[in-house]
């Protein structure tokens, strides 16, 4: 990614929430009886995350002008994350998540207001000439006016060159429809983006399973290059379209303590090696690695994530 002029690494557009994960392991939230309080949002962990590894890292996001809110700001900027284009609403609260403490997909219930609320306004085209990758996810287009405002700035980014990047983290509470989802997805998938979806995230989809390469050409076929498939403990598939499939295995990892935020420390680390110009079979190893660290861990990643920096 030559782009010398372009000092903002990573734009993340999209929710900006705080996470209540259940204390209680291994329960569905119908038997966690308490929770702990961690920020999270898909983006939020990535702009963190890339933040922590030394890259400029900037968040476009809505809170509510409350207490959650200023947490919120507070925690963003001890690590770094530009927060001047996170707008603060009077008149809706910060969005809220209940999360289970699992070793598999958590349950989670979302109660969202502010987040929603990301405008135009928030992404000055100056912005977008300064940026190299602009990233976001399935659950900040889920909801308008986010979702409007997300695709025309994605269009922009695509014309100013800059990368574009989405993890299509779809689940059916956060949509209207499953037919509204596909048609945004398609939308998105105009602007040639780098695609992070799960073997989770496509069963709720396309409701059925799927082959792996049935999944590949149905991006493939919407104009998307590459696409990066996680499978949890079975590792990660990466699809380039007309090169080999690359295929690798998960780093062992004894203890799951927590899988919320896996997939956003894996594309973290996959999106710092390709800012950096890595071949994308390091991507994907430095991707393995910031996962590994995150399922040992609850909330967020260890202080020492900055090793991985030095791995490169």
């Amino acid at each position: 990614m030559k782009n010398f002029n372009k000092d903002i690494d990573i734009l993340c557009v999209g929710e900006v929430l705080v996470d209540f994960i259940g204390h209680q392991k291994d329960v569905l939230i119908d038997d966690t009886r308490d929770y702990h309080r961690y920020l999270g949002g898909s983006p939020t962990n990535v702009a963190m995350n890339s933040a922590r590894l030394g890259l400029n890292a900037t968040l476009v996001s809505t809170v509510g002008d409350d207490g959650l809110g200023r947490y919120i700001f507070k925690r963003l900027s001890e690590v770094g994350v530009n927060t001047d284009y996170i707008d603060k609403l009077k008149d809706k609260s910060t969005s809220v998540i209940l999360v289970s403490r699992s070793k598999g997909t958590p349950d989670f219930i979302p109660f969202r207001q502010a987040d929603q609320h990301i405008s135009e306004s928030q992404i000055s085209t100056e912005m977008l000439s300064k940026t190299k990758i602009f990233h976001t996810t399935c659950f900040a287009l889920s909801k308008n006016p986010a979702q409007s405002a997300i695709l025309k700035k994605a269009e922009e980014a695509f014309k100013q060159g800059c990368a574009l990047s989405v993890d299509l983290n779809y689940s059916k509470k956060l949509w209207g429809s499953q037919e509204e989802a596909l048609k945004v997805i398609k939308a998105y998938c105009k602007f040639n983006p780098l695609i992070k979806i799960s073997e989770d995230d496509m069963l709720r989809l396309f409701e059925k399973e799927l082959q792996h390469d049935e999944i590949f050409n149905f991006f493939h076929n919407e104009g998307v290059e590459t696409v990066c498939l996680t499978l949890g403990s079975k590792g990660v598939k990466l699809s380039q379209k007309n090169k080999a499939l690359i295929e690798m295995p998960a780093v062992k990892v004894e203890n799951v303590i927590d899988t919320t935020g896996a997939g956003d420390a894996f594309w973290s680390g996959f999106l710092f090696a390709y800012i950096k110009d890595k071949p994308i079979e390091k991507c994907l190893k430095v991707a393995l690695q910031l996962a590994a660290l995150k399922l040992q861990n609850v909330g967020r990643l260890p202080d020492n994530i900055s090793i991985l920096s030095e791995l490169l």
